[in-house]
């Protein structure tokens, strides 16, 4: 499986990285590298995330990084 980030998407990625760069750089860059090992697990593996609840259809899929949540 190949991983497409929409605009939105990636405005949220660098909102994500903005707003903890305010207070923490470090932590800022060491959550966007989790993010996108993510991705890369998605990659790896597209069906290791769960069905997403809200949709009810085994297409559509989260992991959970963090407090965060990366719907596919």
């Amino acid at each position: 499986m190949k991983v497409y980030w929409t605009e939105t998407a990636v405005e949220n990625f660098s909102a994500i990285y903005t707003y903890i760069a305010q207070t923490s750089p470090q932590y800022a860059v060491r959550i966007v590298d989790r993010i996108t090992r993510r991705s890369e697990q998605i990659t790896n593996f597209p069906l290791s995330g769960r069905i997403v609840s809200e949709f009810e259809t085994e297409q559509i899929r989260e992991v959970i990084e963090g407090s965060y949540r990366i719907i596919y």
